[in-house]
């Protein structure tokens, strides 16, 4: 199955009780011959209109932090969420809507086949890393998980909130960016 033809199918996804509020699925975006994935919760308000997974303000300022490290959705990264729905009033995603969704993910991982997953946000590591995730303690550290490389790091929302988290979010983008170098250079040709 190509990663097209799993979207095909997400976009009728009536899995969870998220489904019945939604504007748009967002299934995701970016290179999807990519060896960096880049999760996150789920999708806020902008997301949920446009159907694109971080298109606000946080979207805005991952944009820019990506292209400081020389990595941009267009060129050679993908970027998905937990859940496809946006939760009502950006609350966290609850965990049976997880579980409905998770699928959904598992299904865009085999298909990327990434080498380095970055979890962004406290939501999606402690459902993806580990439940005793906390982000302010354990940001930028990788850990090997089925083969592949992961860490987790500040979501841009809450960088948006507190903004001394901004140095700690950008030495963990050059963490990322040495680990490509080293794992996968091929994302840094031209």
């Amino acid at each position: 199955m190509s990663l097209n033809e799993l979207r095909s199918e997400c976009l009728n996804c009536k899995n969870c009780k998220l489904c019945e509020t939604r504007t748009n699925v967002v299934f995701g975006t970016g290179n999807p011959d990519s060896k960096i994935l880049f999760i996150g919760e789920g999708p806020g308000e902008n997301e949920d209109l446009q159907g694109l997974p971080f298109v606000g303000r946080g979207g805005m300022l991952l944009d820019k932090m990506l292209s400081v490290v020389d990595l941009s959705r267009e060129k050679n990264i993908y970027i998905a969420n937990m859940v496809k729905c946006r939760p009502p009033k950006n609350r966290d995603p609850e965990e049976s809507e997880v579980a409905a969704c998770r699928p959904w993910l598992e299904k865009q991982i085999e298909i990327i086949d990434p080498k380095i997953i970055v979890c962004l946000g406290r939501v999606s590591a402690i459902r993806f890393i580990d439940p005793n995730f906390k982000v302010t303690k354990e940001h930028g550290q990788f850990i090997e998980k089925d083969g592949r490389l992961v860490m987790g790091t500040f979501h841009p929302a809450a960088i948006l909130r507190n903004p001394n988290q901004k140095p700690a979010a950008m030495d963990d983008f050059f963490a990322l960016q040495a680990k490509i170098e080293e794992l996968c250079p091929e994302t840094y040709a031209k």
